[in-house]
């Protein structure tokens, strides 16, 4: 049997856990990068989201691979041996484009979050890195590898997917305000992501669409930026 295909066997007292470690873990980040307030308000921002994902990730290794005795990157279904890794591949930059013009249709207004935080060269290499790179594995080992599973044994994959989505958007809640429309389109974009990790039994499918699609994201920013 494929490892990525089987049941979770941590328990909804583990997901309490997790959460319960998550404002600890916040402050470590917060406090950690206050040293460094000479660096660029981008630069800072991505280090202290990089520290708080370590740490939510040693959070998951304690209670999936120290407390159960099982190997972390398998159990959270981080596998290179699925199906159809080539449409998870050229799909992310369509589903942008797509989720996009959801917005443009929604008038969401333009966020100006993220280009606050783009001030120099160093901090759009930062930022476009974090964001393109390393965000969507932190994020789909928490989500997709981590919530998804147990929610989809409880509940079901179609509202396993669903709910995963929710908190995936309200996260970016930080990044882009209230902005409801914004959210909504994240929320979707989250349960692309889901039905991949569903479909394939594989975390890995859905980093290469969050990859695909928030790559997408920043070309359509840099050019916008660069047309101004």
């Amino acid at each position: 049997m494929n490892p990525a295909r089987e049941e979770p066997f941590w328990s909804y007292e583990d997901l309490a856990l997790f959460i319960g470690a998550l404002l600890p873990c916040a402050a470590i980040a917060y406090y950690s990068v206050r040293p460094f307030h000479h660096l660029s308000r981008g630069v800072q921002t991505v280090a202290g989201n990089f520290v708080l994902y370590l740490l939510a990730l040693g959070v998951l290794y304690i209670l999936v691979a120290r407390r159960y005795d099982r190997p972390l990157w398998r159990s959270l279904g981080f596998t290179f041996q699925f199906r159809g890794a080539w449409i998870c591949v050229i799909a992310g930059p369509p589903l942008a484009i797509g989720l996009a013009a959801l917005g443009a249709l929604l008038h969401a207004p333009e966020s100006t979050s993220i280009q606050s935080l783009i001030t120099d060269r160093t901090s759009l290499v930062v930022v476009v890195l974090f964001a393109v790179l390393i965000g969507p594995i932190f994020e789909e080992l928490i989500f997709r590898g981590f919530l998804l599973p147990l929610l989809a044994r409880s509940l079901g994959p179609g509202l396993g997917i669903v709910l995963t989505a929710v908190p995936f958007g309200l996260l970016h809640y930080v990044t882009y305000g209230w902005v409801w429309q914004t959210i909504l389109v994240i929320g979707i974009a989250g349960v692309a992501f889901g039905y991949a990790r569903v479909r394939t039994g594989s975390t890995v499918a859905s980093v290469m669409l969050h990859m695909g699609y928030n790559g997408m994201l920043f070309v359509g920013f840099l050019l916008q930026r660069w047309m101004q």
